[in-house]
């Protein structure tokens, strides 16, 4: 079975490190960019307090039954097994395409030294060092993402101080950014709601709690604890990060037409520092932020098809694990379809990106909606006595409700976008990943031949 070796500082890390990447570092200028800064800021509190709710439901389902299939097991136990089914194979295909958009993103950043450089051969030296980073065992790679969360955290932490610093200098507090052209709020309701896609993508690795849980020493103690920590670093980072870099550059100078050029961190150092050693280690630090997501996401990925697997709901081959706990064929798996980074050789690495973006966004979304649907679920139908429950998770019903209006408004709101604007590849962007889970639900109701019954393709586990 898998190893049950991970410590709390290493879940409140890896929680908090999936969590900080791309969507910290690069995307949160996308958001400003298409949006003004009134609207990223919206979206971003918005997207908070759902996520909020979300992981505090989370934490009550994994205190309850601990589980590296997480809510992809809760939706097929308290939902029905055909909404489990898609929502494994959602949650799987989503961090194997996360793997290929934090690739993807850094290209990006590693050409702000090297702009003529190949995107093939940089994505062939990144992805072969995160497969490379998960051939170890699941302590290794705890103490890995504890030490680069650490990290990420720390540059965080200075370039709010630094920034807050830098405001205070700025005329008006840089509030003139917040004047500028149609700011505050950039491209209306249509840039609003496109940035929830973003806002969601920044947040999306906070649910990895509850994947980690079954992999945890003592989850009853460490789980609530890093439901608590996780969450507030989260939005103190993703807020007051926003809000810092709205105050000291103007939203039309972090992106051309929302196509990010490189890190608004970055950006920053290099407009107010004439250092250049400081930028370009601010920059190198970025790098390693966003390989540690992928690093995250490579993991999050192999264990949610490992346990598809075992849940007999994917070939018993992929069950497989090495005598140190780790599930080696779908790691290779999981590696074939994060190998679509190679992509960007032909459409370019930004292009890639923004599609890859909107694609696994959508996906998280819908693993999102599982949660609260699972949850309210579980406390309808499958719990009686709600003191029996190690951790609950507050305001139930009115936030799992809340969540589950707000994740389908917005998943069904991406097609307002379009209007005047349509393109086959922004529909499939918006609705090619809700399209995919209906068909999945259906063909695993009606058409579904139980090919991988436990009878048949019974899996070997190495104890």
């Amino acid at each position: 079975m898998l190893s049950k070796t991970l410590e709390t500082r290493h879940l409140n890390m890896i929680a908090l490190g999936g969590s900080i990447g791309t969507g910290m570092f690069l995307t949160s200028g996308v958001a400003i960019n298409q949006a003004g800064p009134g609207g990223a800021l919206c979206a971003y509190l918005i997207i908070s307090l759902m996520v909020f709710f979300l992981i505090t439901s989370l934490g009550e389902l994994s205190t309850h039954m601990p589980s590296t299939g997480s809510f992809c097991e809760y939706s097929g136990l308290y939902v029905n097994k055909s909404y489990g089914y898609a929502m494994s194979i959602n949650y799987w295909f989503n961090w194997a395409i996360t793997i290929a958009a934090e690739i993807s993103a850094a290209v990006i950043v590693i050409k702000f030294w090297f702009p003529q450089g190949s995107d093939f051969f940089f994505s062939l030296i990144f992805f072969i060092a995160i497969v490379f980073l998960n051939l170890f065992s699941v302590r290794v790679y705890g103490e890995i993402e504890w030490l680069l969360s650490i990290i990420k955290v720390s540059i965080i932490v200075i370039f709010i101080l630094l920034g807050a610093f830098l405001v205070f200098k700025q005329p008006n507090f840089g509030a003139h950014n917040f004047v500028l052209a149609d700011a505050p709020f950039h491209n209306g309701l249509k840039g609003f709601f496109a940035v929830f896609l973003v806002a969601g993508f920044a947040f999306q690795g906070s649910e990895l709690i509850g994947i980690n849980s079954g992999e945890t020493k003592n989850p009853s103690k460490s789980i609530p604890r890093a439901v608590k920590n996780v969450f507030w670093r989260l939005l103190m980072f993703y807020i007051l990060g926003t809000l810092i870099i709205s105050l000291l550059i103007p939203y039309t100078d972090l992106a051309v037409n929302g196509d990010i050029k490189t890190s608004p961190f970055t950006i920053v150092f290099s407009h107010y520092i004439s250092n250049s050693l400081a930028t370009n280690i601010l920059n190198f630090v970025i790098l390693i932020a966003i390989l540690s997501a992928a690093n995250a996401s490579m993991y999050a990925a192999t264990r949610s098809l490992w346990y598809m697997a075992h849940s007999s709901n994917a070939p018993a081959i992929f069950a497989k694990i090495t005598n140190y706990g780790l599930p080696i064929n779908a790691l290779i798996a999981t590696s074939l379809i994060g190998s679509s980074v190679f992509l960007s050789s032909f459409i370019g690495s930004g292009l890639l990106f923004n599609h890859l973006l909107n694609i696994s966004s959508s996906c998280g979304f819908l693993a999102w909606f599982g949660i609260a649907l699972s949850h309210f679920m579980f406390r309808r139908h499958f719990i009686k006595d709600v003191t029996t429950l190690k951790y609950r998770a507050i305001w139930f019903p009115f936030g799992t409700i809340f969540s589950m209006i707000l994740i389908a408004i917005v998943i069904l709101g991406q097609g307002y976008s379009l209007i005047g604007n349509y393109t086959n590849g922004g529909f499939i962007d918006a609705y090619g990943s809700l399209i995919l889970f209906i068909f999945l639900m259906i063909y695993y109701k009606y058409f579904r031949k139980n090919i991988y019954k436990e009878n048949k393709f019974k899996a070997k586990f190495d104890e």
